[in-house]
């Protein structure tokens, strides 16, 4: 070989590891980010319920589909002090949940059911702090969020 292939083959795989150095983001685990916004309530979010609304809706927003087994809202201080804290909603999957990137506090979700029959999801109260927890297989995140007072 001659002193011009060498350098060529080195210049080749010190580029070819440069580029892996810069891009070894590719190769990492993706994280998973769970966020939140309220939105204006919409007529058909009362659902024929004489009960005012005291917060806006929250939608969560999860940056990939996740196949979700477990969504639970708790209070966030109650989760702080009980190692078991009190659910004001919680579903669990029945079999196989819908692979999903977004839901609405309080509505159903494909594939999942109440945890506990017949206990739907609770009002949130503006200017509490709440933690969401999802489950999606041996993943768990948790996310907390301040309820919004209504927007008339």
């Amino acid at each position: 070989m001659t002193n011009k292939n060498i350098s060529i083959i080195a210049l080749v795989i010190l580029l070819g590891g440069l580029s892996l150095y810069f891009n070894r983001d590719w190769f990492a685990p993706q994280v998973i980010q769970l966020s939140h916004r309220s939105i204006a309530p919409r007529d058909w979010m009362a659902r024929g319920r004489a009960v005012k609304i005291p917060a806006n809706p929250v939608v969560f927003i999860i940056n990939k589909n996740l196949q979700l087994t477990e969504v639970k809202v708790v209070v966030a201080t109650d989760a702080e002090t009980n190692k078991y804290p009190h659910a004001i909603w919680h579903l669990v999957s029945d079999s196989n949940s819908v692979p999903t990137r977004e839901f609405i506090y309080g509505a159903p979700i494909r594939g999942m059911k109440l945890a506990i029959k017949g206990a739907g999801a609770d009002l949130l109260q503006p200017g509490v702090d709440y933690r969401l927890v999802i489950a999606a297989g041996s993943k768990t995140l948790e996310h907390d969020f301040i309820a919004v007072p209504r927007t008339p």
